[in-house]
């Protein structure tokens, strides 16, 4: 069997630079290390990429959603409109507070929820829509927020691969509700690990500082049963220098997203909607003919790439029926986005020799058999 191509281009690769070493080591010395003056500051820090919203910062982007849930009062016998094609957690977060995912149909172009799907999908039992920005392509925020408001209905943007996405300009996270993002390391910037909520409501924004907290502001004096979901002052101190970088990296990632688009012919490439700045967390094709072929033949020419998702959540175990099958969720678009997309690199570190290697290898691929 051969082995790895002495080349290897990987999907993503996480920055870890001498300034986020130094910002740990600094912290560690300090001897003040959880939800510290660090934390504080990468939450203040962080609204000015959200429009100035107030920012709470967590431990996951899996526990920005549950928390933001829970803080809204969600739970049994409530449902929330999730598209089925993302990762696990926009509907794990969902049955964590009790509430039922109801799963819609995507927008073939933009990999996000379809906001006329949303809109045939509410009931009397909705409290709210869950639209996510994929691959950090923005949502159709401007229809979603018109049937939120037609319907009275919460807005939790799940905008876990979104940072610095904007939709006519507003940036996300600054439309709904809530928005929730998450700072795993193969994330546009990550603090190792770690999620932020950001909101308009001040009120919520307390409620959510409690929650993530064993209920308390105050040591010692709970007012509310919460859990603990505490960011470090490590993860913040990391954070706040991915952060000062971040606008470069999307800048880099956007470029090197324009050269594919312009030199991919073998695939079809991701299109972007208009008034949206799409920030490429994954640079996501579609292949023609015969996915497992293709991927064979990228991984053979030393290119990174990795199918997101291979399974839509609706056909997941935990989302199956008692008697092993989906439910009744007609969802075509999300099948066949299953069934075809493939993403190659798009991060940062990428040079100009590598993203010759990287079409070159995708025009090769899309011809695979």
């Amino acid at each position: 069997m051969p082995g790895p191509h002495p080349e290897f281009i990987p999907p993503a690769r996480p920055i870890i630079g001498e300034a986020e070493i130094e910002a740990a080591v600094r912290v560690l010395r300090s001897g003040r290390v959880v939800q510290g003056p660090e934390v504080a500051a990468f939450e203040e820090e962080f609204g000015e990429l959200v429009a100035g919203r107030h920012c709470v910062a967590v431990n996951s982007g899996t526990s920005a959603l549950q928390l933001t849930l829970m803080a809204l009062g969600f739970g049994p016998g409530d449902e929330v409109i999730v598209p089925s094609f993302s990762f696990a957690a926009s509907a794990n977060a969902v049955r964590l507070v009790g509430a039922e995912p109801v799963f819609v149909d995507i927008e073939p172009g933009s990999f996000c929820v379809d906001p006329e799907a949303v809109a045939a999908a509410v009931t009397p039992r909705t409290v709210a829509i869950m639209p996510v920005h994929l691959y950090g392509h923005p949502a159709a925020m401007d229809q979603i927020m018109a049937i939120a408001e037609r319907h009275n209905l919460a807005v939790v943007e799940d905008a876990a691969q979104a940072h610095g996405a904007t939709l006519h300009g507003t940036p996300v996270g600054a439309f709904g509700t809530a928005g929730c993002f998450s700072f795993y390391p193969t994330k546009n910037m990550h603090a190792l690990e770690g999620g932020m909520v950001t909101t308009a409501d001040a009120e919520l924004a307390r409620t959510l500082r409690l929650l993530r907290n064993q209920g308390m502001e105050q040591r010692y004096a709970n007012e509310i049963v919460g859990a603990n979901m505490r960011m470090t002052d490590v993860a913040a101190a990391i954070g706040r220098v991915q952060l000062g970088q971040l606008g470069e990296w999307t800048e880099q990632r956007r470029a090197n997203a324009k050269y594919l688009d312009s030199n991919i012919t073998g695939m079809v490439t991701p299109p972007v909607a208009d008034a949206a700045k799409h920030v490429y967390h994954q640079y996501t094709v579609r292949v023609r003919g015969d996915r497992d072929a293709a991927q064979a033949r990228l991984t053979e020419l030393g290119i990174g790439n990795a199918v997101y998702y291979p399974t839509p959540i609706h056909r997941l175990k935990p989302y199956l029926t008692e008697d092993g099958k989906p439910g009744p969720w007609e969802l075509p678009e999300t099948e066949r986005a299953a069934a075809e997309v493939v993403s190659l690199p798009v991060h940062p570190s990428l040079s100009q020799s590598d993203l010759e290697r990287i079409a070159e290898a995708a025009n090769l691929a899309g011809g695979a058999r």
